[in-house]
């Protein structure tokens, strides 16, 4: 089967999806590892629990897609008709699959847990069907292939959904194509989605193997390169021309190119090159900037102290912000943001302190405006303040003012690095 030909559908399935009580992160990303392995998807559905709505999704997406992914409504409860729908479609009857019984057997005895005889309906699957071990929870997944058609089943919860489609789905969509499909995402900071497609648009129309795609993520772009060859070597060596040009045109503001490398980790990574510590005082995200940080194994390692200095008290007792600095300026000011910046006797001696001071709404006023947010980036001395104003709700502000000083801090130490070195080559 020729991979250019190949239509992947999504179809997730649970009315908690349709009436809002959960975010569907499945489709999100199906989408974009399905994007990653140079197929196509052109339709996406949800469907609720209702058995003829969800013969009519799985009909529809097999007349029009090569592969259905469908996920949800594996469990063993009534109303979880996924897999009994999916086999009546695909004209397959129903077996019990012993050794998937012996895995949710296993599974409630390592809990601790009787199973019932509804759990048992987990391990009944389609006749001729390829069945996906679940190594995090009790229903399977299944591949019935179909005709010339490919339908895979995957269980609801991103815990379980996720490691069986990297472990078990994506080699076997290896095997249904001629060739090999490589990806490498170059990860782009301080440069808009619009400026960054500018930039790359001479590239992205002369594109054919490999292709150029930019998404865009909270104050990130990645741009993800894909190449298909017959062998994973040919496909790397036509990505590494194109990689090469990207870091030409966007230089430091690529901070990784490698997939699994976050934008904290990258700064923790630098911070430990340079031999630096650091310490954050958060007013308004609370938290979240080294909570970010510690998410990265070996942060220890770099980050010495975190201060949540909400209050304007705070402030000034942790801090160590003026008291007329704030009656001047107000908490939400580049002046305070600076003195934040500067260091506290009641912290650890750092190299690099960060400070993140604004108003996160929703409540917005001339004088306090939703979004406006001060960032201050203090590295050995050397003090930078950038003023901000972020859209959107109260998390979406927290959360851009995070991301935002995180690439001012890699930035600083960028910064200061060229700096320190320019200096030892001019003495």
């Amino acid at each position: 089967m020729n991979d250019e030909k190949l239509v992947v559908e999504i179809v997730c399935v649970g009315t908690e999806i349709l009436l809002g009580n959960i975010v569907n992160t499945n489709a999100a990303y199906l989408s974009e590892k399905i994007a990653g392995l140079g197929l196509s998807c052109y339709y996406q559905t949800v469907v609720g629990d209702n058995p003829n709505r969800v013969e009519d999704a799985i009909t529809t997406a097999i007349n029009r897609s090569d592969i259905v992914i469908l996920s949800g409504g594996l469990g063993p409860t009534q109303d979880d008709l996924t897999k009994e729908i999916a086999a009546k479609v695909c004209g397959k009857e129903l077996i019990l699959h012993e050794e998937s019984l012996k895995d949710i057997e296993d599974f409630f005895k390592k809990k601790g847990i009787n199973y019932t005889d509804n759990n048992v309906k987990q391990a009944m699957v389609p006749v001729d069907s390829i069945v996906l071990k679940n190594n995090n929870g009790t229903a399977p997944g299944i591949i019935i292939p179909y005709e010339n058609k490919h339908v895979v089943l995957l269980p609801g919860p991103p815990n379980e959904l996720k490691p069986m489609f990297e472990e078990s789905v994506v080699p076997y969509f290896h095997k249904l194509t001629n060739c090999v499909i490589t990806s490498q995402t170059v990860k782009v900071v301080s440069v808009g989605e619009s400026l960054a497609e500018t930039m790359i648009m001479d590239l992205i129309d002369n594109q054919t193997n490999p292709t150029i795609a930019t998404y865009a993520k909270t104050g990130e772009v990645h741009i993800r390169v894909t190449a298909s060859a017959d062998s994973e070597e040919k496909a790397r060596k036509l990505i590494k021309p194109v990689v090469k040009e990207l870091k030409v045109r966007f230089g430091n503001n690529i901070y990784s190119t490698d997939e699994n490398v976050t934008l904290e980790k990258s700064v923790v990574d630098l911070l430990a090159a340079s031999d630096l510590k650091i310490m954050t005082v958060e007013s308004c995200t609370g938290g979240m900037l080294a909570s970010r940080l510690v998410n990265v194994p070996g942060a220890s390692e770099v980050l010495k102290c975190g201060l949540v200095t909400y209050s304007n008290k705070a402030k000034r007792k942790l801090a160590g912000v003026k008291k007329t600095t704030i009656q001047k300026y107000t908490a939400v000011s580049a002046q305070t943001a600076r003195e934040m910046a500067k260091g506290t006797d009641l912290g650890p001696k750092s190299d690099v302190i960060v400070s993140i001071t604004g108003y996160a709404g929703p409540d917005s006023s001339e004088e306090e405006p939703a979004g406006l947010v001060y960032i201050a980036c203090n590295v050995c001395g050397n003090i930078t303040v950038k003023e901000f104003h972020f859209k959107g709700n109260r998390m979406k502000v927290r959360e851009s003012a995070t991301v935002n000083a995180l690439v001012l801090v890699r930035q600083c130490i960028l910064e200061y690095i060229s700096q320190m070195t320019f200096g030892e080559k001019t003495e």
